[in-house]
This record gives structure tokens, C-alpha cells and sequence, in this order.
């Protein structure tokens, strides 16, 4: 696939998206979230992206939509699809459904709608998605215990490139690993003419070690499993409560991320903990112990009677002799002691194995001194040790666990794309039950539409309160009716059947039945006279569409307020008689449907809304257009119900006979 022949793509983007493992993959089936994490690349430009490439793919100019009012009415649609998502990525993911006129863009939707409406919109599984988020790569995989080191200045730019995790060092020979190896805990020498030396530390001789970064960073896969933790077992208890089908192994998924902890790390390893915390309390462990010994001796010596001959004295004094002397001579058992609950502190505080615990004897010596003090180089020793035991372990950890990890990030992503995927189809399940919506057939013969038990969406008012229409136009029409009886409401079912069954989606309607249109142009009631510069554009407008308007859907409302009556009339008459000559279906909302049948040079089908009669001042309406049939306005029906009030309470003759006479002249 050529990226920059994608609307929207360049050639910037293109090189963005080329950074993808499989961008075809990502753009052929819209996975937004796999398209997000191209560099640069946020989740709603990826859904634009998205909808471009499928475009694409459908050879779609996508201009289906050729009004501001029809593109309001999708907006709308969409915006009630989103509000059912639980996820942002199903969100956004929504925004590449879009009414096409091609039918294989059509068909293709439609077979991921049965799909859907299949799901159940269990509570638990809403829920459950909540946890759901798209798997991000992390950026950040910094190792500074562990380094590269190569004798060759292009090996090391090789190594640079391939691994940036870790530092890389070059080095002349053995002696200058062996230098590395005092700085850092694990070297691996890239160069095979090291192979068979001898050198103090933890040197491994690894000449393919760039070709196989998962052994010698493990960090990497660890990092991205472990950023993406909370994620992965979020789609793991999805597909467990929704019971999604799944070839993958989610226990040992599930196993494998229980022995990482949040940092990366390796957790539940008892060893590896223990050196942890011996590493980092050694300080701590180590400043208790010279309290431990020097309370002790403190308190020896001031419960100690000490009794020293004045030649001793003299003695010791000629000699130079201080406290260490004295406490040899004197104390030597309570100093020995001393030092022995010192080392035996150190050794319980830190939980140290024998080898480790005669190192850490070492830190305090046999020779009588008050305070007893530390040997720094002693601790520097014991902290080594165990430094480099925590990381050789913590390594060997990390490789093994890694390696376990390293064949389920492939099912970690299908199991999260599927759970992110599930959302999507979920909205539109929970669209379709809440709407009392169907599948409805559409077709390539110039059929129009028909609407059975039809329910505006757009209403704000509980699906269960809206009156359900049914209507059906095939060709031109004209729609009359009593003021609040419906009109509006009635474009608006239509245009939302007709945007809805573009999309491939179910419709709000017990049946629907319409051909596959080539745009929809939907033109909402103007408010208030246009002047002369905007009359002549919606003139010019209505003129191209007269040209090519072939398969068109038109939608108006109440065009006659875009001037005066008396001219509207005959504009309107004019404008579908073009529409009728050529093929398009029209439905035009008109308090002037008699004059413009009058005007119009051909027999143009009138339909009406009509009130049933005024119930307690409000209008009881019929809200199926009735066909064939100019419905009687508001006014003429308060006539008659004065007409009926007078004849009933026979009121003067010239008052009755004035309402007879108003209501004769609607006839």
C-alpha cells in the first residue's frame, strides 16, 4: 500500500506510520490504537487516518454528506454511538464509521453490525472494560548496571543503535574489561577475540548479542509488560466475563505478569528480595551494630571494677599505653563480646548466608578499641557482594522471566485489540436495543425510501414516549402539515435511516426498506427572509443539484421562508420539477404544498400530517404522514372548533354564520 496516496497522509506521516510492525494491517482494518502509536501520531488524528485509508481502499470520495444539516444529523448519530462506549479508544474508533455510497464499504460494515448485535451488554463486561486502555510502548529503558564493550568503533555504532538500553564502552584489551568489570556488575564483550580470557567479575563473551537483545536487555520486554500491566489483565477478565473465544493461554499470560512488579522487576523471589533488602540496609545495619557494641561495652566497663598496682600503672604510662591497653588487659572478654553481638546484628539484620556473614565479620576486628568502630573498607566489601548478588540474580530473573513473557506479546495485544474492539461492537449493540432498531435493507434500485414503525433519535424524549411513523416516498414529494404536527422530526427520521443505513448500521425503525443513495442533501428551515446575495446562492445551489442530482436524497424544510410567498411558490414548483426529470427522491416541507401542487408542471404527490382535532387546546396529531393527502392547517381547525362550539351553544345567528363563513374558505 502506497501511505501517501491515503487522504490526509504525507510524507511526514508516511515515515511515521512506517515505524508500525504492520501498518497495512492497522489501516485496512482501522485499528486506531495501533495507528496511535506511530511517532507523533495522537488517537484522533489516527482515526481520520483511519477513515482516509478505508476511503481508500473503497475507491469512496466520501461526500455523501452534502449539507451542513446532513453533516449534523451524523454528528449527532455518532455522538449517541460514542456515548455508549467505555473506552476512549471505542470512542474514537467510531469516528471511522461514515456514511458512503459504495456498497462494498456498506456490506462491510454490515457484517461487522451482525457481529455485534449479537454481544450482550452484560453490566460485568462494561465494567470489566473499564481497565482497558490501548498497550503503549515504553521509551524510557535505561540499564546502567550492565554495558556493552567492543574493541571496534563501527561495532560499537552497531551496538549504540541496536541496543540503547545499555551504556556501551570501548575497550583496547582483557585488562580493560577487567577495569569495566569493577564498575559494573555485568559486561558482555562483543568481540570474539575475547573468547577464553580470564577476567575477575561477571564477563561474558557474547558475539551475537546484537542480534538477540531480548537476552541481553531482558529490561525491554519486561518494561513494556510492565507499563502495560493493569491493561493486559483488564482484557484478561474481559474475555473471561464476556466468554470471547480466544487461542491464546490466558493463565500463563496471567502467570507471567503476577511475577512482575510494577517497576520491571522480578517479584515474588524470596532470594532476590532478601539481597534486595541486605543491599540497600547495609548502612542501617551496620550503624545499629556499633551501637549494639559500644552500649554493650559501656555498660561493662561502668558495672566493671577495674584495679590497676601503681607500678602497672607506671608501667602502662612509660609505655604510652591509652584505653586500648586497658581494656586488653581489663576487658578484653566484655570487648570480644562486644564485637560478637556487633557481627551477630549485622548478620540477623540483613539475613546473610555464611559466605556473607564472614564478610560481614570482617567490618568490625578483634582489636580492643572504645568506641568500637567500622572498617569502611569491610562494609564497601559486604555491600559489593551483595550488590552483585541482587543484580546476577535479578539478571538470571529477568532472562527467564522474559523469555517466558517473550512469546505472549503478541497474544497481549490481540487480547487487548480484541477486548478495545468488543467495546466498539458493544456501542453499537446498546445503540440498536435502546432505539428499538433493525437491520434494514438497502438496494441499488431507484426505490426511495420506506419506513415502518420509524423513531427519530434525535428527539429528546424517552424512545418509548415517540410516536412511531411510517412513511414511504418514491420520487418527489411534498410534506404538509399543522405547525408542531411532526414535520421537522419526521426529515429528521428520515435523514437519520439514511445516514444510519450508509454507515452499515441498524436503523431506529421495525423495518426499513431504501435504495443506496449517492448524498444526502438535507437543508434545514431558514430563519427569516434571506437577502438578495444569499437567496441567489441557495438558488444556484438547488440549480446544480437539478443538474446532478441522479440518485440524490433531498431533505427541505420550509424552503419558502427564503422569500416571499407568492415567489416562493413558484421557485419551489420549478425546483422539483427539475428533481422529478432527473430520477432524484425529494421530500420538501411546505405550508404552501396546494399552491406549489397548483404551480408545478406535474402531478406532484402531497402527503400530510394530520391532527385528529384540538383536545383541551392542544393539538392531537397523526404523525404517519398520510398519503395523497393536503393536511388541514392549525387555523382551519380552531375555526371548526368554533363553528362546533357555536352551533352547540346556540349562539346568535350572525356568529355562527360568521365562523361558517371563515371555515368555507379553507375548502
Amino acid at each position: 500500500m502506497d501511505l501517501e496516496s491515503i487522504p490526509g497522509v504525507g510524507e511526514k506521516t508516511a515515515r511515521s506510520l512506517s515505524a508500525l510492525d504492520d501498518p497495512e494491517r492497522a489501516l485496512r482494518t482501522g485499528d486506531v490504537a495501533a495507528i496511535a502509536s506511530a511517532p507523533g501520531i495522537s488517537q484522533g488524528r489516527a482515526a481520520r487516518i483511519a477513515r482516509g485509508a478505508i476511503r481508500h481502499e473503497h475507491d469512496d470520495p466520501g461526500e455523501f454528506l452534502a449539507t451542513d444539516r446532513a453533516r449534523e444529523v451524523y454528528r449527532s448519530l455518532l455522538a449517541l454511538l460514542k456515548d455508549r462506549t467505555v473506552t476512549d479508544y471505542a470512542s474514537q474508533r467510531l469516528e471511522t464509521l461514515y456514511p458512503s455510497a459504495r456498497r462494498s464499504r456498506i456490506e462491510e460494515v454490515q457484517a461487522f453490525t451482525e457481529d455485534a448485535l449479537a454481544r450482550d451488554p452484560d453490566p460485568d463486561v462494561l465494567e470489566a472494560l473499564e481497565g482497558v486502555e490501548p498497550l503503549r510502548e515504553p521509551d524510557d529503558v535505561r540499564v546502567r548496571e550492565r554495558c556493552l564493550a567492543t574493541t571496534d568503533a563501527e561495532r560499537y555504532a552497531e551496538a549504540k543503535e541496536a541496543i540503547p538500553e545499555l551504556p556501551v564502552e570501548v575497550v583496547e584489551d582483557a585488562q580493560g574489561l577487567a577495569e569495566l568489570a569493577r564498575g559494573y556488575a555485568t559486561v558482555i564483550a562483543l568481540d570474539e577475540s575475547f573468547a577464553g580470557i580470564t577476567v575477575e567479575g561477571d564477563v561474558r563473551v557474547e558475539p551475537d548479542a546484537l542480534g538477540n537483545p531480548a537476552e541481553v536487555v531482558p529490561e525491554r520486554s519486561l518494561a513494556f509488560f510492565a507499563r502495560n500491566r493493569d491493561r493486559i489483565r483488564a482484557a484478561i477478565e474481559v474475555h473471561r466475563v464476556a466468554a470471547l473465544d480466544s487461542d491464546y493461554d490466558l493463565a500463563a499470560l496471567e502467570g507471567g505478569l503476577s511475577r512482575l512488579a510494577a517497576d520491571g522487576t522480578v517479584a515474588g523471589d524470596e532470594e532476590l528480595d532478601r539481597l534486595t533488602a541486605a543491599a540497600d540496609d547495609v548502612d542501617a545495619a551496620v550503624g545499629t551494630a556499633e551501637t549494639v557494641a559500644n552500649d554493650h561495652l559501656r555498660e561493662a566497663i561502668r558495672e566493671q571494677d577495674v584495679t590497676i598496682e601503681g607500678s602497672d600503672l607506671l608501667s602502662l604510662v612509660e609505655r604510652g599505653a591509652g584505653v586500648d591497653s586497658l581494656l586488653s588487659r581489663e576487658l578484653a572478654d566484655e570487648h570480644a563480646a562486644a564485637v560478637e553481638a556487633a557481627r551477630e546484628h549485622v548478620s540477623d539484620a540483613l539475613a546473610l548466608e555464611p559466605g556473607e556473614a564472614e564478610l560481614a565479620r570482617r567490618i568490625f576486628t578483634d582489636e580492643p578499641t572504645f568506641p568500637v568502630k567500622r572498617d569502611e573498607d569491610a562494609v564497601a566489601r559486604l555491600r559489593t557482594e551483595l550488590t552483585t548478588a541482587r543484580e546476577r540474580r535479578a539478571s538470571r530473573l529477568k532472562r527467564e522471566l522474559a523469555a517466558d513473557l517473550a512469546d505472549q506479546r503478541e497474544a497481549a495485544r490481540q487480547l487487548v485489540r480484541d477486548a478495545l474492539e468488543l467495546d466498539v461492537e458493544l456501542a453499537v449493540a446498546r445503540f440498536a436495543d435502546e432505539f428499538a432498531c433493525t437491520m434494514p435493507t438497502v438496494v441499488d434500485d431507484d426505490v426511495g425510501f420506506a419506513i415502518e414503525g420509524g423513531r427519530s433519535p434525535l428527539l429528546e424524549e424517552p424512545v418509548e414516549a415517540i410516536d412511531p411513523v411510517d412513511y414511504e416516498v418514491a420520487g418527489v414529494a411534498l410534506l404538509s402539515g399543522v405547525n408542531s404536527g411532526g414535520k421537522t422530526s419526521t426529515l429528521d427520521l428520515v435523514a437519520s435511516v439514511v445516514v444510519l443505513a450508509h454507515m452499515g448500521l441498524p436503523v431506529p425503525a421495525e423495518d426499513a426498506r431504501l435504495q443506496r443513495f449517492d448524498d444526502l442533501h438535507y437543508h434545514a428551515k431558514t430563519q427569516g427572509t434571506l437577502d438578495a446575495g444569499a437567496f441567489e446562492s441557495t438558488v444556484r445551489e438547488f440549480a446544480d443539484l437539478a443538474q446532478s442530482g441522479e440518485g440524490s436524497l433531498v431533505l427541505v424544510d420550509e424552503l419558502e421562508s427564503i422569500t416571499e410567498p407568492g415567489a416562493s411558490a413558484k421557485i419551489i414548483a420549478g425546483i422539483l420539477e427539475a428533481l422529478e426529470d432527473n430520477g432524484a427522491t425529494a421530500v420538501f416541507v411546505s405550508h404552501l404544498a396546494g399552491e406549489i401542487r397548483e404551480t408545478a408542471g406535474f402531478d406532484v404527490t402531497v402527503d400530510g400530517i394530520e391532527a385528529v382535532g384540538l383536545v383541551d387546546g392542544e393539538l392531537e396529531v397523526n404523525r404517519s404522514p398520510v398519503k395523497d393527502r393536503l393536511a388541514r392547517s392549525t387555523p382551519e381547525l380552531i375555526v371548526e372548533k368554533l363553528a362546533d362550539e357555536s352551533e352547540q351553544e346556540s349562539e346568535s345567528i350572525r356568529e355562527r354564520s360568521f365562523y361558517a363563513t371563515l371555515l368555507e374558505k379553507f375548502d
